[in-house]
């Protein structure tokens, strides 16, 4: 049975990232917010020890969810996550148009 993964938000003044840490290894996703309705997703990182868990995934899945519920688009500069949000047609309503 797969265990959840539990994925936490920092925010700052403009910029802010969601960060998973398993098995002691801490993966990250960063942005920027830009006015009031974009989020910028910039970088991505998953250390080789958590590399094809699916944890780029969930971070991801997470800003897609939090943009959702605040009535956010998302701008994935970052490539992982513009592979990801492509990959899912579901998640492509919060792409910024």
């Amino acid at each position: 049975m797969a265990v959840a993964i539990e994925v936490k938000r920092e925010q700052g003044a403009t910029k802010g990232r969601y960060v998973a840490v398993v098995d002691g290894h801490e993966a990250e996703m960063t942005y920027t917010r830009s006015g009031e309705s974009l989020i910028i997703i910039d970088h991505t990182a998953v250390p080789d020890a958590l590399r094809g868990r699916g944890v780029g995934q969930v971070l991801v899945h997470q800003a897609v969810e939090d943009a959702r519920a605040e009535g956010k688009h998302i701008l994935p500069l970052c490539p992982f996550a513009k592979a990801q949000i492509a990959k899912h047609a579901e998640w492509q309503d919060v792409l910024q148009k």
